[in-house]
Parts: C-alpha cells; sequence; structure tokens
C-alpha cells in the first residue's frame, strides 16, 4: 500500500512594489474563503503577515505537486485583491515589526512567551506522511532522527533577517529553536514512551497543549501521520514536492528497519544538534554532517548518500527517476537562500529581492 503525503506550507504577505511584510492575512483569508469551493485550504497563523495552507493527502506526487501550485495561485490571487502579494520566503529579507493575531490562543502564547513570540515571523513546510499505527510512527521517528538536518539544508530559505545577512542559509531554523519543545528529540522506544514524554513536557503548563510539541519529527495529533517539521518554506514549489518525496522515501525506509528489528541510531540529542546547525549554516554550499558517520563531507556527498538510503523505497513508488533529478538541480542552481543572495547581487536592494521571489512563488 502506498503511503499518502501532505504539505502544509506558510507564505508571507508583501507589499508587491516594496516587499514590505503586510499584516493582511485576516482580509486575505476572507477573500479566499469567499473564493473557495467548499471547504478553504486557508489558515491563519500566529502573526497577521503570514498565512498557511494545506493539502489533501495525496498518493502521486504529481497530484501533489497540482495542488501546491494551485494553492500558491489561490493565495496570490486573494492577496491581490487585499493589495498585497504572497512570497514563499522562510523570513523576511526587509525589517518588519510583526503584529500577532487576536485569537486567544495566540494572545496567550505572546503573554507566556514574550519577545520569542515577538520575533517568530518564520513561515516553514510540514509534511504529513501517513503511518499505519502509533507504534509504527514512533519506530519511524526514532530511525529519521539523524537524516533530519539533511531536509533542512535542502529547503534552506531564510538568509536574511530584519535586513540583514546572517550569515546562515536557514536563519528560520535557528528562530524556531527558541521555543522550549523544538527541535530534534532522544530515541523513544515505543509509543507508549513518545505518549508519556508528550504528557510529561504538557504537565509542566509551560506548553498550552499538545499542539506545542514542536518536535522537529512528530505524531501528528489531529492526524494518522509522522510530521515532519523541520523544513524552511521552500521558494521552488518544485522543490516542495522534492521534499515531500524524500520525506515519504525516508518514512518508509524506517517502517521498514522498525519492522525488520534494526536498531535506531544511537546519535544523540547534542551530535543531533550540531547538525542541525551546520544544515542551517551552510544549506548545500559547503559541509554537512553525513548521518551515517556523524562527520562532515561535503554537501553533494551527503545528498547522495540520502538518496542512497531512501532508494528502494522511491522505486517502489517509481519516484526515484525525478527525485535523483531533482537533487541535481537543486545542488546545481542552489537552495532558494543562493537565490535570494543572488537577487540582491544583481539588484542591489532587498525589496528587489522580494519582488523576485513573488515571482518565483508561483512556480
Amino acid at each position: 500500500m502506498v503511503r499518502t503525503v501532505g504539505v502544509e506550507e506558510e507564505l508571507l504577505l508583501v507589499d508587491g512594489q516594496s516587499g514590505e511584510p503586510q499584516a493582511l492575512s485576516t482580509a486575505v483569508l476572507a477573500l479566499a474563503e469567499g473564493r473557495a469551493e467548499g471547504d478553504s485550504a486557508f489558515e491563519s497563523e500566529l502573526h497577521l503577515q503570514q498565512m498557511e495552507f494545506a493539502t489533501q493527502p495525496r498518493s502521486t506526487m504529481g497530484e501533489l505537486a497540482d495542488e501546491i501550485l494551485r494553492w500558491r495561485a489561490e493565495a496570490a490571487q486573494s492577496a491581490a485583491q487585499a493589495g498585497a502579494a504572497v512570497a514563499a520566503l522562510a523570513s523576511s529579507p526587509l525589517p518588519v515589526s510583526p503584529s500577532i493575531g487576536a485569537g486567544e490562543r495566540h494572545q496567550w502564547l505572546a503573554e507566556q512567551f514574550g519577545l520569542t513570540v515577538q520575533e517568530q515571523l518564520t513561515c516553514g513546510c510540514h509534511v504529513h506522511v501517513s503511518v499505519e499505527s502509533d507504534e509504527e510512527g514512533v519506530g519511524v521517528i526514532d530511525r529519521m532522527r539523524p537524516w533530519l538536518p539533511v531536509l533542512l539544508a535542502l529547503s534552506s530559505n531564510s538568509p536574511f533577517w530584519q535586513g540583514q545577512d546572517t550569515a546562515y542559509h536557514s536563519y528560520r531554523s535557528r528562530v524556531w529553536g527558541r521555543w522550549p519543545s523544538a527541535g530534534p528529540v532522544e530515541v523513544f522506544g515505543s509509543a507508549d514512551r513518545y505518549h508519556q514524554q508528550v504528557s510529561a513536557l504538557v504537565d509542566t503548563e509551560v506548553l498550552r497543549d499538545k499542539g506545542m510539541i514542536y518536535f522537529d519529527a512528530r505524531l501528528s495529533h489531529r492526524y494518522p501521520t509522522v510530521e515532519v517539521r523541520v523544513a524552511d518554506v521552500c521558494l521552488d514549489p518544485a522543490d516542495t514536492v522534492l521534499l515531500a518525496t524524500l520525506v515519504r522515501g525516508l518514512v518508509e525506509t524506517a517502517a521498514r528497519e522498525w519492522r525488520a528489528g534494526g536498531p535506531p541510531d544511537p546519535s544523540g540529542l547534542g551530535v543531533l544538534r550540531m547538525a542541525a546547525w551546520q544544515a542551517a549554516r551552510s544549506g548545500l554550499e559547503g559541509r554537512l554532517l553525513n548521518p551515517r558517520t556523524m562527520r562532515p563531507e561535503p554537501a553533494a556527498d551527503v545528498i547522495g548518500a540520502l538518496l542512497a538510503h531512501v532508494r528502494a523505497a522511491l522505486e517502489d513508488t517509481d519516484d526515484f527517476g525525478s527525485a535523483e533529478k531533482a537533487l541535481k538541480n537543486v545542488l546545481q542552481r542552489g537552495t532558494g537562500a543562493r537565490t535570494q543572495r543572488e537577487a540582491l547581487t544583481r539588484a542591489g536592494s532587498l525589496g528587489a529581492v522580494v519582488a523576485d521571489c513573488v515571482s518565483r512563488t508561483q512556480g
């Protein structure tokens, strides 16, 4: 049985001329809902300068690609009606003072976490892959851990922050890591232990509920899926499809290892944090930690190791050839972070960078 896969993408609302973020999500979402036939795919987010959409669970990557393009186009049209544009940027290149949504949950977060919330205007991409049970899901999470930083490097799309070049390829991940429940996790070993750990975190009352379990990969609290949350939103929609392809391949590969009784990778949290930092810092431009050795190697070699790791699973869904081609393309042209820096070199202003990214968001 082929596992289904779905994607949640967060998008930045910007002024189409200046590139400055615009706090217009309430108006844009109302327009999107009015345009929708049936249930809307769009939701509000923590800040009024962003919005999110979620695809349906899909069995083929072609279906998923079509839906991603559809919702990006719908978001762009609704934003245009409200006098704005959408950009698949994981952070705003231009300075911004984010506006927090008025909902009860958002206000609780603002009171509880202060400046951390104020500075969380970041856009990620979450990939859901179906699993047969919580036991299988936890077995998958335990065995995927060392590969998640490679996905972060592939998706890196946030080099600028408050008008400055951060020297990182994914500064979003550094900002996101300020949440107390975010980041890599230990080996759980069983679904019971996973749920015990989640309950223990919620029982501290530092977190509002299970929805604030921000692990890099978690059991979804809403769907029968493993949810991988490590990635930046990708500038090119083709990279979102590639990300989803690789995540499904990793889930299937890990599930096969779990069923065969293979042990999870023993890497500790400290080393996994180093791998995530390195991925955020260099993207695909330098070295990454090879998940098999946790030693630095050229990014292209680590990408090759990832592809080899999931090859059997991708071949079974007829995705290997397209994934191999897409990975070569990303290695050649670079991720969204490189695209943004190259746009700044050409145009000389961050506003022009945003304008370029607005046009690229729809592919």
